[in-house]
């Protein structure tokens, strides 16, 4: 890959981290606004049965995507680091050039197509 190509990613790259950033302080600011919050009720307790399942449902989904945000952002963090020790674009299994296709696409992947093939039927 050369420095043009690796310049192009890296910029991709940074884009997609700080687009994460961004939604990871939404998620974060939403998760905070239960439904009693919206309503003005601000006592302690629920009233209904169902109002405490669909905060503590909020709550599970909440969880959820931070914990999916943390994994990407850490992957992004990996692959920048592969851009600057030069290393960006090879697999990790194979060590074979990943296309360009793919890493437009994702530009965080660390495996080729085959060998991403293979990872997903062996789970």
């Amino acid at each position: 890959m050369d420095k043009k190509d690796l310049e192009h990613f890296e910029k991709r790259l940074l884009e997609e981290r700080e687009k994460l950033l961004r939604d990871m302080e939404q998620h974060e600011a939403s998760s905070r606004n239960t439904q009693r919050d919206a309503s003005g009720d601000l006592s302690a307790y629920s009233y209904h049965m169902a109002d405490l399942g669909t905060d503590a449902m909020e709550r599970e989904k909440a969880f959820h995507f931070a914990s999916r945000d943390t994994r990407l952002l850490y992957h992004i963090d990996q692959a920048l680091e592969k851009v600057r020790r030069g290393e960006y674009g090879q697999c990790e299994e194979c060590r074979e050039d990943i296309a360009k296709g793919r890493l437009d696409v994702v530009p965080h992947a660390r495996l080729c197509s085959k060998c991403k093939e293979k990872e997903e039927r062996s789970k």
